[in-house]
């Protein structure tokens, strides 16, 4: 197919794409557009405008600011990969990301577009959970910083109001006790997971303190495993937990009875990577 008829405006700064979002009523916002390119070519939607935010540099920066890692929304996936900033600042984000679609994917999507579009399977949205991590917005009113725990609200819906453009990710820089492990289950490598998890903690000996699993593929979005986190804490069981925080849907990939087993899974081997001694 192909898509509905649109208009085009090339931004000129993020004030100007504000702009042009507050003059139409049904406007979108191009970066990457690797999502966006096959809603449209699908029907699936159908804007009448889409606004070209390519051409702001401003956007495409990564840097240390203090305690945080900021990387800005048009940065792409494998520019991402391949900053030494990412790996040091970000590990956990860094060992997701091969995990993203392909290489001609990777080139062109970016990690603003990936965590806007909130797709319940991707892994950058449960990594942003994983990592306590933020989102600076833009809009109407001027910019706002969202946490990750209040941005994802369910399927591919997030705090973005109409007019936002999301213009930086913010992760906390790691530390030295810092720990972060992730593991994925899909039919083919560049397959949307069929479960996934993306874990951050801090290790004091053999102990590990502020846990946080976030699972991706289970639900309507991203979440965190609150129950299976306090487990750790206690010195449970957190795979026994983890019934009391997950209840997946089936689909013709994976009964929900798989999908709560590959969760714990999962959760065996992340637990694993976080107690292993650091090379």
């Amino acid at each position: 197919m192909k898509p509905a008829p649109f208009g085009y405006a090339k931004a000129s700064s993020v004030e100007h794409a504000i702009a042009l979002l507050g003059q139409y009523a049904d406007a979108r916002i191009l970066a990457g557009g690797q999502s966006l390119i096959a809603t449209l070519n699908m029907r699936l939607s159908a804007p009448k405008l889409l606004i070209d935010i390519n051409g702001l540099d401003e956007l495409r920066q990564i840097a240390v600011s203090g305690e945080w890692l900021e990387i800005g929304a048009l940065v792409r996936h494998a520019e991402a990969e391949r900053s030494p900033e990412v790996a040091r600042h970000a590990p956990l984000v860094a060992l997701a990301l091969p995990h993203i679609a392909h290489p001609a994917i990777r080139n062109r999507g970016t990690l603003g577009g990936s965590i806007a579009y909130a797709d319940p399977a991707a892994e950058l949205p449960a990594c942003l959970l994983a990592l306590g991590g933020e989102l600076v917005v833009a809009g109407k009113a001027g910019r706002r910083t969202v946490k990750a725990d209040d941005f994802f609200k369910g399927l591919f819906e997030t705090a973005l109001a109409p007019g936002d453009v999301l213009t930086t990710i913010r992760i906390p820089v790691a530390r030295e006790d810092s720990r972060c492990a992730f593991a994925e289950l899909a039919r083919r490598h560049g397959d949307y997971a069929l479960v996934g998890l993306a874990a951050a903690a801090r290790r004091d000996g053999a102990a590990l303190h502020d846990v946080r699993l976030a699972f991706f593929g289970v639900g309507a979005t991203a979440m965190r495993a609150r129950t299976a986190e306090a487990a750790v804490g206690l010195g449970t069981d957190p795979v026994a937990a983890l019934a009391r925080d997950l209840d997946p849907g089936g689909d013709v990939q994976a009964s929900a009875a798989a999908r709560k087993h590959l969760a714990g899974v999962l959760l065996r081997r992340v637990m694993a990577q976080l107690t292993e001694p650091r090379l």
